[in-house]
């Protein structure tokens, strides 16, 4: 757990680095869901298993993991948002490891539940992780998938939804997400609640710092507080 927790503040402190110097990113998206990813991909997941990041927006922290896994070049983390980049603010499924371009959010549990699908009909092993933020639960895409999960009885994809309670508007108020996802009688899902901007006290639970970098004396302050 001490090693995991490591990996924790290291991957936050490059994600805040990457973001300070595009002067773009989603800092606070990210580090909502930082402990999930980490558990996913250095505790949990196999060679086989598939990992959607339907909340593209933390994609700074997908690029940080798969950089630190030798997946994509280290480099190209500092060149992030930058013209000519490979790395863009929202995920591209060119880039290695990222498996769908996410932005307009609502997509990734679509695909998950399509190759989750696919793997049942193929009878091939593996678990499909499909990670969703709130907010990105307001939309109807998801609620039309979770219906096919449900009725296709896809226990082989793993629904985790980074409950942090703040969208770009505000509150989240999805309602009971356990409820709506029990009702849609979907096998596997898990709703973690997180604190969004995690790490950085300013920062918490402050939905105006949704898609913002600090800049100058509040990015300062913030690599002081990862210190």
């Amino acid at each position: 757990m001490t090693e995991l927790s490591d990996k924790c503040l290291e991957l936050r402190k490059i994600v805040l680095e990457m973001c300070i110097k595009a002067g773009t990113g989603h800092v606070t998206s990210c580090f909502s869901c930082v402990e999930i990813m980490v558990e996913l991909f250095y505790h949990r997941m196999k060679p086989e298993d598939v990992f959607i990041l339907s909340k593209g927006q933390a994609s700074p922290l997908l690029y940080a993991i798969l950089a630190d896994k030798g997946i994509i070049p280290t480099e190209w983390l500092w060149e992030f948002a930058k013209p000519g980049a490979k790395l863009g603010v929202h995920l591209d499924h060119h880039i290695p490891g990222a498996v769908i371009t996410a932005g307009s959010l609502g997509h990734g549990l679509g695909i998950a539940a399509g190759i989750a699908k696919a793997r049942k009909i193929d009878n091939k092993p593996g678990t499909i992780y499909c990670l969703l933020g709130d907010g990105e639960c307001y939309e109807g895409s998801i609620w039309e998938s979770a219906i096919f999960i449900g009725n296709e009885n896809l226990d082989n994809l793993m629904v985790i939804v980074d409950r942090n309670g703040l969208m770009v508007t505000g509150d989240a108020n999805v309602g009971s997400l356990e409820e709506k996802f029990k009702a849609f009688n979907v096998p596997c899902f898990k709703i973690e609640y997180t604190t969004k901007g995690k790490g950085i006290p300013f920062m918490e639970n402050k939905s105006l710092w949704h898609g913002v970098a600090p800049q100058e004396e509040d990015a300062e302050r913030a690599i002081k507080c990862l210190n």
